[in-house]
Parts: C-alpha cells; sequence; structure tokens
C-alpha cells in the first residue's frame, strides 16, 4: 500500500519541486499514521527528491508514541542526509480514534486526559529541539502555554528566529475546531459538565434509568450487556460481562509480518489430504475431491475425503448414542471446553485466517473477521448454554408445591454450512448445538472444507469428545441430504441460498422420525428403525430446522445524507469480498436532489477499487469463489446490460484473462424493478441503483422484495431515521453506517421472511433454537408437616 500511494504522490512531489512549493504530509486517523510515514519515507529516500529539503511531516502529540514518531523521523532524516521539517501538533481527531479503539475492543492509542496530551506536546518539543538541525521544529498550537514552553526552550537553546517556526492560524480555523471538537474536556463539554455539577449540588440530579435507557423516540431499550443469570429465584450463575475479540490492526508492521508468516505456512502446507472424522476413525479411503485457490485455479490446496450416505448414517448413530452424556455433562464443563477452544483459535488466528485466503479468496481483513467471529461465537454461546442450564423457579410464593423450568438438548444437529463466512458460521451454528448440549454433524460446504477441518480438529482438541462433534464432508446431494433425512437428526441448523434451505425445510417437514416399521421420508417401509433406536438409545424426535437464507438488501441515501460517509458505506457493502455476503447491499435507492452528485462519487469510487488476489494485503475485491459463480454472475451482468444503462464497470486489466475468478465490480442505473438484477440474489459486485423522489418512495422501493435480511439508511433527517425505524422492516437495519460486519453480541444477524427461520445469530436466543423446555412440578406438602414458605 505504501509503495502505491508513492507512486500517486510522486507526480505531485515533482511539481513542487519544480516549482519551488513546500509539501507537508499530514496525519489524520491512527490507523494510517504508519502508511504515511512509509510511504514518506520511500518518496524521499527516492535519488529524485534525497536531496530536496521543502517536505514535511506531522507528529501529533495526542498520540501515546508520538515521542517515539520524532525519534524514527530523526533516524531517517540523519540517514537521509537532508533535512525535513515537523509540524507537532496536538491532534484533532480524539473522538474519532475514542470510538475506533472502542469499536474495535483496541487498546487507545491517544491520551485520555488533556493535560497528558498538553505533556506530551512538551515531551515531543524537547525531543525536536534536540534532533535539530536534522528535523526543523515547527509548532502548531493554540494554547498559550505550549507556545511559551516551545519559545523559551527554543531561546535557551540558542535557535533563532528563523531556525523554527510557529504556525497559528488565525480566529476562523479556531472557531472551527471548537465547534468540531466534542472531547470529554473541550470548552463546550466543560461548560456542559459545569452546568451538570450544578444541578447535582443543588439537590437536581439529573435522572437515570437503572435498568434500562430511553431513546429520543420514547421507546425503552434494555442494556443486554451482560450474559448471566435469568433472573429466577434460585438463579445462580455468575454473571460475565462479554467483551468481542479485537480485529488485527494490520496497520501495525509487526502484526502485518505475522500474517505474511501465517500465508508461507499455508502455501507450504499445500496439496495435504483432509480425512473424515467420524467418531475416532480418521477416514481416507474415499474419493478425494480438490480444492483450488480462486486466484490462481491450477493451485491445489488440498484434497478433502467425500464422504457418502453410509458415513452418514453411521455419524448419525455415533451421534445418537454419545449424545446423553454430552447432554447431562454439567453445563459449566461443556462451557469450559468451548472456552479453551476459543483461546486454541486465538493463538493459531493468523494461519487460520490464511487458510481462508487461499481457499476461500478473503481478503486479509475479511479473513481475519471470520476467525474473531467465530472466536466470539465459543464464548458468547458457552456463557448462553450454562445461563440457560439454570433452573428456573416459577410462582415460588406458592405454598405447597414446587414448579420449574428447566431447558435440555434436543439430540443430533446437522450443520450445514456455506463458503462465504467458512469458519465463522460454521463454527457458530456447531457450538451454539454443543453449548445447548447437542451433539453436531458438520458437513461443510465443497468449496470451503479445510477451514472445516481446522474447526472440527480444534474443538476435539479442546476437550469435546470425538463422538460429540465430526467432520463428513461431500456432495450436497447425497451427504447433505442423507442428513437431512435421516430419524436420528433432530436439529438442523442450515445457512444458504433460499433454495437450498427451503428444499431442506420441506424435507425436515416429510422425513420425520417414525415409528418402526412407518414409512420414511421416501414412502418406503423402514424395518431397521426399532433397532436402530435401540442402537442409538433414543426415542423419536420432531425436527427443528433453523435456517439463515439469502438477501436483496437495498441502503437509501436521503438527500441531505453526508455523502462522503454514504459512498463509503456502500462501497463497502457492496463490494467488500466481491459481494459474496448475504448482507451484501445490492440495491442502492437515492433520493431528489443527491442524486447526481452521489452517482458521480459512486462512479468514481467503483473506478478506483483495487481487485487482485487475496493474499495481496491491498486487495479490497478478490475473485469469486468459483468457475460456476463466476458463470453465473456473468449472465446477470448481460442480463444487467439489455435491461438497465451500464454507469461503471472496473477496469481488472491483466486479471482477466489470468485464470482466476475475477469479476469486474459493476453499477447500473436507471434499473427497472421487475428486472432480475433488481430481484434476485447474485452473490457478485453487481450494484443496480434507483431514483426515489422522496424518502417514501425510497422506502417502497426498498420494500419491493420477497426478502428481509439487512437494510441500510443514510440521513442526517431524524424524522426520516425514526420513519426507517419503524418501517423499514428488514432483520438487520444499518443507520449512517455499511450493512455488512454484524458482530456477534452487538448486531445479532438473521432476517425476516424469505430471508430466515429461526433467531439471530450472536443473539441472546440463538442456543435456545436447540433445546427443549421441561416443566417439573412437584407436591412439597408432607403429612403431618406444614411446609415451609417457598416450598
Amino acid at each position: 500500500m505504501s509503495a502505491v500511494a508513492g507512486e500517486r504522490l510522486r507526480p505531485f512531489l515533482r511539481l513542487a519541486l519544480q516549482r519551488g512549493a513546500f509539501v507537508n504530509f499530514d496525519m489524520e486517523q491512527y490507523r494510517y499514521k504508519d502508511l504515511a510515514y512509509t510511504a514518506f519515507e520511500g518518496l524521499l529516500l527516492d535519488r529524485e527528491f534525497r536531496g530536496w529539503p521543502d517536505a514535511g511531516i506531522v507528529v501529533q502529540a495526542y498520540l501515546r508514541d508520538a515521542v517515539d514518531d520524532i525519534r524514527r523521523l530523526h533516524s531517517f532524516a540523519q540517514h537521509r542526509g537532508t533535512p525535513l521539517s515537523v509540524r507537532l501538533v496536538k491532534g484533532a481527531y480524539w473522538d474519532e480514534e475514542n470510538i475506533v479503539a472502542s469499536q474495535n475492543s483496541w487498546p487507545l492509542a491517544v491520551w485520555h486526559e488533556k493535560q497528558d496530551t498538553d505533556g506530551s506536546f512538551e515531551r515531543c518539543t524537547d525531543a525536536l529541539l534536540g534532533a535539530w538541525p536534522h528535523l526543523r521544529p515547527a509548532f502548531g498550537t493554540h494554547n498559550p502555554r505550549s507556545l511559551a514552553q516551545a519559545a523559551v526552550k527554543a531561546r535557551a537553546a540558542g535557535f533563532g528566529k528563523s531556525d523554527l517556526e510557529f504556525q497559528i492560524p488565525g480566529m476562523a480555523y479556531l472557531v472551527r475546531r471548537l465547534l468540531e471538537n466534542t472531547s470529554n474536556q473541550a470548552w463546550f463539554n466543560m461548560g456542559a459538565a459545569v452546568r451538570e455539577t450544578a444541578l447535582i449540588e443543588d439537590g437536581k440530579r439529573p435522572q437515570m434509568a437503572e435498568a434500562s435507557l430511553q431513546r429520543e423516540d420514547g421507546v425503552r431499550v434494555r442494556d443486554a450487556n451482560v450474559l448471566g443469570s435469568r433472573g429466577g429465584a434460585e438463579g445462580g450463575a455468575s454473571e460475565r460481562a462479554f467483551q468481542n475479540t479485537a480485529p488485527a490492526r494490520f496497520f501495525d508492521p509487526a502484526v502485518r509480518a505475522a500474517m505474511k508468516d501465517a500465508l508461507r505456512r499455508v502455501r507450504n502446507d499445500f496439496g495435504r489430504t483432509y480425512p473424515l472424522l467420524i467418531g475416532e476413525e480418521e477416514i481416507l479411503d474415499r474419493s478425494l475431491a480438490d480444492v483450488a485457490y480462486p486466484a490462481a485455479p491450477s493451485e491445489i490446496i488440498g484434497r478433502v475425503a467425500q464422504g457418502r450416505r453410509d458415513d452418514a448414517e453411521a455419524a448419525v448413530a455415533i451421534a445418537g448414542a454419545a449424545f446423553p452424556a454430552w447432554r447431562d455433562l454439567p453445563p459449566t464443563e461443556r462451557g469450559m471446553v468451548l472456552r479453551r477452544a476459543a483461546a486454541i483459535m486465538e493463538e493459531r488466528r493468523f494461519d487460520l485466517a490464511a487458510i481462508m485466503v487461499f481457499e476461500s479468496a478473503k481478503p486479509w481483513h475479511e479473513a481475519d473477521g471470520d476467525v474473531i467471529e467465530a472466536i466470539d461465537y465459543l464464548r458468547y454461546y458457552s456463557a448462553q448454554g450454562e445461563r440457560l442450564a439454570e433452573r428456573v423457579r416459577l410462582a415460588p410464593d406458592v405454598l405447597g408445591e414446587r414448579n420449574e423450568y428447566v431447558y435440555q438438548g434436543r439430540g443430533v444437529t446437522a450443520v450445514i454450512s456455506p463458503w462465504n463466512f467458512p469458519l465463522a458460521i460454521p463454527c457458530g451454528m456447531t457450538v451454539g448445538a454443543l453449548a445447548a448440549g447437542n451433539c453436531a454433524i458438520l458437513k461443510p460446504a465443497a468449496q470451503s472444507p479445510i477451514i472445516a477441518h481446522a474447526l472440527i480438529s480444534i474443538l476435539r482438541e479442546a476437550g469435546v469428545p470425538p463422538a460429540v462433534v465430526q467432520y463428513l464432508p461431500g456432495p450436497g446431494s447425497e451427504v447433505g441430504q442423507a442428513l437431512a433425512e435421516s430419524r436420528g437428526v433432530d436439529n438442523i441448523a442450515f445457512t444458504g441460498s433460499s433454495e437450498v434451505g427451503l428444499r431442506l425445510i420441506e424435507t425436515a417437514a416429510r422425513s420425520h422420525s417414525s415409528a418402526p416399521g412407518e414409512t420414511n421420508g421416501s414412502g418406503t417401509v423402514d424395518h431397521n428403525a426399532a433397532a436402530r433406536k435401540e442402537m442409538v438409545g433414543r426415542r423419536p424426535n420432531v425436527k427443528r430446522v433453523i435456517a439463515e437464507m439469502g438477501g436483496k438488501n437495498a441502503v437509501i441515501i436521503d438527500d441531505d445524507a453526508d455523502l462522503d460517509q454514504a459512498i463509503q458505506g456502500v462501497i463497502v457493502s457492496a463490494f467488500g469480498y466481491a459481494g459474496q455476503k448475504c448482507s451484501a447491499c445490492s440495491r442502492l435507492i437515492i433520493v431528489g436532489s443527491a442524486y447526481e452528485p452521489a452517482v458521480e462519487r459512486l462512479k468514481n469510487a467503483v473506478a478506483s477499487l483495487v481487485v487482485g488476489p487475496p493474499d495481496d494485503p491491498a486487495t479490497i475485491v478478490p475473485p469469486v469463489i468459483g468457475a460456476d459463480a463466476l458463470e453465473r454472475i456473468r449472465r446477470y451482468i448481460e442480463s444487467g446490460r439489455q435491461s438497465a444503462r451500464l454507469l461503471v464497470q472496473a477496469d481488472i486489466g491483466a486479471l482477466a484473462s489470468s485464470g482466476g475468478y475475477y469479476v469486474a465490480p459493476i453499477v447500473f442505473t436507471d434499473v427497472p424493478l421487475d428486472a432480475p438484477i433488481a430481484c434476485e440474489e447474485i452473490f457478485g459486485p453487481v450494484l443496480s441503483v434507483f431514483r426515489a423522489r422522496d424518502f417514501e418512495e425510497a422506502l417502497g422501493i426498498a420494500l419491493y422484495s420477497d426478502f428481509a435480511l439487512t437494510g441500510g439508511v443514510f440521513s442526517r433527517n431524524p424524522r426520516h431515521i425514526q420513519q426507517a425505524r419503524q418501517a423499514f422492516r428488514v432483520g438487520n437495519l444499518y443507520i449512517n453506517r455499511k450493512t455488512t460486519g454484524a458482530i456477534p453480541g452487538r448486531q445479532p444477524f438473521g432476517g425476516l421472511h424469505m430471508s430466515g427461520v429461526g433467531e439471530k445469530a450472536g443473539g441472546p436466543d440463538y442456543v435456545r433454537q436447540f433445546m427443549d423446555a421441561r416443566t417439573i412440578s412437584e407436591n412439597t406438602t408432607r403429612r403431618g408437616f406444614a411446609p415451609e414458605e417457598g416450598d
């Protein structure tokens, strides 16, 4: 990335050199700091610019490592042999750095208190003055003390007036910064704090809800950030706060190096053969299927044994026999095993991410996000399983009887998972079943069986018995169908297309467990049913299907939206991972006067997208998953060319003939509402744009779909935002943010209508779906004894 940035900046610096102009490299977000510094250093070491003195860069004193940045620049300037300027500022994005750190569970990069930033500024002053003449100081601050200390120290060190610079902009800049700055110690907020303090001292403490928050629209919202007791009279589980796993900070050179090492290790392991994992057996004497790298299909990542119908039957029998012991294991012991698996996964996160880079063509950030979502599911669902296992006391004030409400696992769960989230989704479905006390058989997607093998191996290493969690790759038409039809399967957990999901639901309804000698799902009499039930030691059960299916998701850009924010959100939502997410934006609706400027920005943004192999950290849009997907998307694009107007298609150059499964991101406008590209799930980087006269019409277009998975709104109009909350009824509605990247415990994920059957993944009710409820009522009256109160 730094090399790309450098090449783009080179013509600009060349022109400045020719014109005798000074160029300063600014710094804003911390996550781009290393990129900015590396690009700056790379350019200035170039023979063309190495002797050029009219260049500088910013150091932000509110960063905790600001003094280290000055030391880095000092060392660089000495090596270069030509001085450079350093503009020392306090930093203007304190709020954003706090928000980004909070949302990603990252350490806070900035000083939290203003006095600490002021102290850092003074330490940076010492470092800058000590780096003379290699670094030329320029002080940019409105703080009188900060200016005075710099001036006094410079004078004491013998600096002349021309040796350093004080950059003090006019009042307009000062007022703008005051208006923008909403930090905890900004002038405006300090005034508000003084007023609140006065209210408290006057006995008028602001009203705070104890168990809920109240939104501006009057809706009371319960805080659900703590997993623990359900609140029964005898609830005994200690409350455990859930903390999401932090995504990798790939802007840190050490983290990038760790990921590159993992990619090398995984590439060195190409060609390995992966067996079925059925009970204690590792079965390899089956036909093998090649798994290829989508960016270079001639490269075979591995070969995977393919299960058969008889393997499915064996796995179900083994799981059924193991179920009672796993169900009756104390929930805290199950939870401990799952949390141990989370720790193992966290330790190997880069290796797991690297597998997905090659197997599923996931760019670095997408692959890492997949891993941390899986880790979150392990911890979140283990706590849910423990909480749900507590016995709830009903009617405790009634004398003479004791009533309890308890949950238990249902039996054997068949997990049928997709390829686009090849670790997170199968992990979530498998662990949801395990945490509830069920056994699980994972049938991964044909495109991503290797990472699924790693998942089952980790669960077993953590202590899940081999009979309780099994690995059964194979053709969906054979293995998947056998699991769906099996009388020994009690739950089917599925994520994938609506077409397959509806077929599974139909199969499950038709093939529920039957008594000995009754007909099975195919209509024939099964005379071996009694023997099989005796073998597994269980009674019949009605199958339960938990299905998350497709989407055709819409985003609305209101006529008053912040277009910078909106276009960025749409680009990430529509084209991240080549649009291969059920949550991806595939329909964009732009309201009124925002249409022309938004379309122009969208066009330029799409043209600038980096399409390339997923092992390149610069890639945003990777190849699609396979040849069939490539052909299907191409058919939709050709349909769009016939029915709509092409706005822009990114240029992918030589990638088009590289052999990889690349699709250039494409946008259509003037799309008919009933066109295939407007109605059908494409699962590729294809975006349809619609114009709406007003917000009400935009909502109507957004809801013109059989799906209801995700939706998005970019607006600064409170009335329209509230209208969307009420009327834009999708499973996950996102306001002024991207529509992808749901995080367990924060954005539980799942759709309505034709997009889903079941509770939301990563939500407080997910594990409950894998359980049955029981009520136990006891008459506690003893003849001759009066019951104690509460018995």
